[in-house]
């Protein structure tokens, strides 16, 4: 038997095709605009992601700059990645044809598959590198191809440079080799070559955070802590999962969870079983977002896919194929109802109050010209400071056409990129609380943020204050502006 590539390889196109057609609809997300300056300060690290997800936004910038569509390119391929080696794990474990893509078609209408596919983001390549990563064991348990060690580890160092996230996936396969098997993998030297491959590749990394005093640690605090907005509360990490993928094609999943623990002839592939669980209890314990799991699923429907293809088998075909396809295609039209932009803006409401990335993508252009109008009223020589990364790249991507100078803010990596040079002058504040106003002189409200959809977004109703200045010289305040989270 071989893996159904034909198939596999329309169905990823097809992915990829859905998500490049809807890639410029409403606008860029905060991460997105934060990415691009990122690039534009090309380092090792960063106070919360590695260089690769800020590198790639600089070339595509490059290709065509201040194009969406091109922007997020690579993350419609990426996910179209996603989609056929998830049936190239099917095909490890054993899976017929149809299996195969009965595999693929639920990573293809996955919710957290398309919503991240949609965006450029750190998660995007988070996915598509755990899901190698899966592949590559799983062959390496199927066929005793040692070689593949090295690959793998290349794979891993690459997306540790893009966030330390893949490192939990790897100390829960260890985990999983070492209490389920097999065993003998550890005696390879070929699997502590790929380990050293990858903490070479994520080596400069690791030198830049110790350089700057591993601020990734406080990132992740703030995230543990609820500081970041798509953290959930810790009792949320398992219900979510039943959404990740989709309610409806839940029981594939679980299926594929069980088998993978159970089951007699998936049994070399146990560990995988034995690295989810690693895992719940890792993210449980750190506070993890739920979103983390994620890169997991590929191998739980690819074992899924067997036991679903056997189901079929088993009864009437035809009503349990329509059942299953439906259920497919249901999912899809939400998901993509979900992550994509199918509706106008202004009547975007119930999928924000679903996803919420969706109302980040609304509204930049509109904060951008509300501070550019209290920035002609403040004289030349403002310096525009704001209270996050996403309002301080949106004002750095549009400002320009209204004459703004760059923004500067505290927040991550924009702080490492002030302050502004010490001189007088007013300041227009974006998005200040009042105990961050105490650090100016003379503020005075001059403005709200809102957007022309009427979109309510984390943006919407946010201050824009004109203040006389900051109350010392800025590089004086600027350690007190800074925050990590």
């Amino acid at each position: 038997m071989r893996p159904a590539r034909a198939p596999l390889l329309g169905l990823a196109a097809a992915v990829a095709v859905l998500l490049i057609v809807f890639a410029g609809g409403y606008g860029y997300h905060r991460d997105e605009l934060y990415f691009l300056e990122a690039g534009r300060h090309l380092a090792w690290g960063y106070a919360d992601q590695g260089p690769f997800t800020p590198l790639l936004a600089h070339l595509m910038n490059a290709i065509g700059p201040g194009s969406l569509t091109v922007l997020r390119i690579p993350s419609a391929l990426m996910t179209a990645g996603t989609v056929f080696v998830t049936g190239l794990i099917a095909f490890e474990l054993g899976a017929s044809r149809r299996a195969q893509l009965i595999a693929a078609s639920c990573a293809a209408v996955a919710s957290v598959v398309l919503v991240v596919g949609h965006l450029l983001s750190t998660s995007t390549f988070d996915l598509v590198a755990w899901t190698l990563v899966t592949w590559l064991v799983a062959r390496i348990v199927r066929t005793g191809d040692a070689r593949l060690w090295l690959p793998a580890g290349a794979v891993a160092g690459v997306a540790l440079l893009n966030k330390p996230l893949i490192a939990f996936l790897l100390a829960g396969l260890g985990a999983g080799i070492v209490l389920a098997g097999p065993r003998q993998l550890l005696r390879s030297r070929r699997l502590w070559a790929g380990v050293a491959i990858a903490a070479l590749l994520w080596s400069p990394w690791l030198i830049w955070q110790g350089q700057h005093g591993w601020p990734q640690f406080d990132v992740s605090s703030s995230i543990a802590a609820g500081g970041s907005a798509s953290s959930q509360p810790r009792w949320a990490l398992l219900p979510f999962q039943f959404l990740l993928v989709s309610p409806v094609l839940a029981p594939v999943w679980i299926a594929g969870l069980w088998a993978l623990a159970r089951r007699p002839r998936l049994r070399p592939f146990r560990l995988f079983a034995v690295a989810w669980i690693f895992l719940v209890v890792v993210f449980l314990a750190t506070g993890g977002k739920p979103y983390y799991l994620a890169g997991t699923f590929p191998v739980l429907l690819a074992a899924g896919a067997i036991e679903t293809d056997a189901w079929l088998e088993r009864g009437t075909q035809r009503p349990r194929a329509v059942l299953l396809w439906g259920m497919v295609g249901l999912s899809g039209v939400v998901s993509a109802l979900i992550a994509l932009p199918l509706l106008p803006a202004r009547h975007a409401g119930p999928v924000i109050a679903m996803n919420g990335d969706v109302g980040e993508t609304i509204g930049w252009p509109d904060l951008t010209r509300t501070v550019a109008g209290v920035y002609r009223s403040a004289g030349p020589g403002a310096v525009i400071f704001t209270s996050n990364y996403g309002e301080a790249g949106a004002i750095d991507r549009y400002g320009p056409a209204l004459g703004l100078p760059g923004a500067y803010s505290g927040h991550n990596a924009f702080g490492y990129w002030g302050p502004p040079p010490d001189r007088r002058g007013a300041v227009v504040t974006v998005g200040l609380g009042p105990s961050q106003l105490e650090r100016f002189r003379g503020c005075r409200p001059a403005a709200v943020v809102g957007n022309s959809a009427g979109v309510d977004n984390d943006e919407n109703g946010e201050p824009v204050d004109r203040c006389d200045g900051p109350r010392g010289s800025w590089s004086q305040v600027w350690p007190k502006l800074r925050r990590l989270g």
